[in-house]
């Protein structure tokens, strides 16, 4: 597939699920792609947010890519699980997607003191999967309530769905969507490259997708 692939199938999603064009925007995952590449391959064909999971990858490659394309402003996610100690690297990201933890918050907070703006945040839920991260559901409120008054911007709610099982994606997009909605949160980070139909016909806001972009 191709980025224009991607956003046909994004494009018939929202169709199907009787949505407006552009109802789910494209996070397009960079992990492991030279910033050349990212610059080539995704950049020139619109302004994506760019989605990192590694705090120095993403310094890295933000820094490479200002060289290439001095001036281009970029939209930095960070997408994978949050480390105390390299929290520190996700300076200018405009939005976290995983936060499962409060010092987390408070840590980010600290730092945003000498950064001047702190990113903007989605708490993970988690999916069922032992090895995964995230918050039980019964928590989320709990935890939006916490961060929420550090002066943090929690946005919505971000899942991943269990591998290799499409009830079970159904499953927890679905409890996804109905916290966010009982909290009033805007944001729904859900869906990667096999499944992201699915997280918009349950109103997924944000894909995440990577491989699909670079076949």
């Amino acid at each position: 597939m191709s980025l224009e692939g991607v956003l046909a199938g994004l494009r018939a999603a929202e169709r199907d699920a009787g949505l407006a064009p552009g109802s789910a925007r494209l996070v397009a995952v960079t992990k492991g792609h030279p910033a050349a590449e990212v610059l080539e391959r995704v950049l020139t064909r619109g302004d994506f947010p760019l989605g990192e999971s590694r705090g120095q990858e993403l310094r890295d490659k933000r820094a490479e890519l200002e060289t290439l394309a001095p001036g281009r402003e970029v939209e930095w996610h960070f997408i994978g699980a949050l480390q105390t100690n390299k929290l520190k690297y996700l300076r200018g990201v405009r939005l976290v997607h995983t936060l499962a933890r409060a010092d987390h918050a408070r840590e980010l907070a600290r730092l945003a003191s000498a950064w001047g703006a702190a990113p903007d945040l989605l708490i993970q839920v988690h999916n069922g999967e032992p090895q995964k991260s995230g918050v039980q559901p019964s928590e989320v409120e709990r935890l939006y309530h916490e961060v929420s008054l550090m002066g943090l911007t929690v946005r919505g709610l971000m899942v991943m769905a269990p591998e290799g099982d499409p009830a079970g994606a159904e499953r927890v997009f679905a409890l996804t969507a109905a916290l966010a909605r009982d909290l009033g949160l805007p944001e729904l980070s859900m869906g990667m490259s096999d499944d992201y139909p699915v997280a918009v016909r349950h109103g997924a806001t944000l894909v995440r997708v990577g491989r699909a972009l670079f076949l």
